[in-house]
């Protein structure tokens, strides 16, 4: 009696630890964002997307560094960002920069191979749009654009940029 109790406590552990380490399903869509990214056209930076605690959330970390110009010195610039999905299915993302800059996103996924990350709108303050595209060639288009207090769904291109997968020889 206490072996039948011993393996169906251990069948039940492992079977919640199996579940536990499937990616959310919400988050699968995204998974062509995974992978270490380089920039196209000699920018010196790079973005990577990994799986993190367990698989539950896509990680991004990224930096871009800009070489000192007769206006302003070499800087750098780190962001991290981590996305997740909630309970009701939503895909939301939390992003965070060296220069002190928090945006919330809601992540949409409009069709396969892209994704738009949209900041919620805040009264009285720029509203944020981040998109990506998977080109038929493999490159990964991005582009960031923000929105005036005023006018929160009309946005301006202000970053475009175009990657490749670390390694395809063809940079």
């Amino acid at each position: 009696m206490r072996r039948t109790i011993i393996a169906a406590l251990a069948a039940l552990l492992l079977t919640g630890t199996a579940a536990l380490a499937a990616p959310p399903a919400a988050l699968e869509p995204l998974a062509f964002l995974l992978g270490e990214w380089v920039p196209i056209g000699g920018a010196a930076g790079g973005t990577v997307f990994s799986r993190d605690l367990q698989d539950g959330v896509i990680v991004r970390r990224n930096f871009a560094e800009y070489p000192a110009s007769d206006s302003r010195p070499a800087s750098r610039h780190d962001d991290l960002m981590v996305i997740h999905a909630e309970a009701d299915g939503a895909v939301r993302a939390d992003y965070y920069d060296s220069e002190g800059h928090v945006i919330r996103y809601l992540v949409t996924v409009p069709r396969a191979g892209a994704a738009v990350f949209l900041g919620e709108a805040v009264a009285g303050q720029p509203r944020f749009r981040l998109t990506y595209d998977l080109a038929e060639d493999g490159a990964l288009k991005g582009e960031f654009a923000i929105a005036t207090p005023n006018a929160p769904e009309t946005f301006q291109p202000y970053l475009s940029w175009s990657s490749r997968r670390s390694g395809d020889g063809s940079q």
